[in-house]
């Protein structure tokens, strides 16, 4: 004779399960992102989000870029995140390459201020094309002030000079002054947080 199977209340899992509330960092104005859910709310470190800037910043010349956030505090049903990266959409930047120009791109990788691993790549589109010497002197332009500005500063304050543009603009001044320029943009940033943060 078969064993019985034991009989009991099933709970069931989204049952089990509570909501919480998503919001930006504070220096991006702690706007509410969304919704997700959780049975415990550590599982929710770490978990990433995605957002256009365009909806942070309620600007629609922005919808271009991506800004990605990770969760790395929950207090209650709210669950708050920190800054570690964003993208300008690639079909964006392919549309600033003109014919007989250069694209000069490069990488920065610093510490900021407050500890945070950061990889910034930078591009500068010119208008007429620069020779190997000129583009070997934007790319140390470039890289240089990046790599002063994003040591000397907390993340929040390099994030916050990407979202308003000061950063590129910045940028542009100096490479102007060598080389016809177009536009100068922070492309991508990659964040490493510190293990206190993480």
């Amino acid at each position: 004779m078969a064993a019985k199977k034991p009989t009991g209340r099933r709970v069931d899992g989204w049952k089990a399960k509570s909501w919480y509330k998503i919001y930006s960092p504070e220096n991006v104005g702690k706007v509410y992102l969304g919704d997700t859910v959780s049975d415990v709310p550590e599982k929710l470190i770490g978990r990433v989000i995605n957002a256009p800037l365009s909806e942070l910043v309620n600007d629609y010349t922005k919808q271009n870029v991506k800004m990605k956030f990770a969760v790395t505090n929950v207090a209650g049903d709210s669950a708050y995140t920190s800054f570690i990266g964003h993208e300008i959409a690639r079909d964006f930047i392919r549309s600033l390459v003109k014919r007989r120009t250069s694209r000069i791109d490069c990488v920065v990788n610093f510490v900021s201020k407050d500890g945070c691993k950061v990889r910034a790549t930078v591009t500068c589109f010119t208008l007429i094309r620069a020779d190997q010497s000129q583009q070997h002197e934007i790319r140390r332009i470039l890289t240089q002030d990046v790599l002063t500005f994003g040591t000397e500063n907390e993340l929040g304050v390099f994030v916050n000079n990407i979202i308003n543009g000061d950063l590129a603009k910045e940028l542009f001044k100096k490479v102007k002054e060598l080389h016809p320029v177009r536009r100068v943009e922070v492309i991508k940033t990659k964040v490493e947080l510190p293990k206190s943060s993480a």
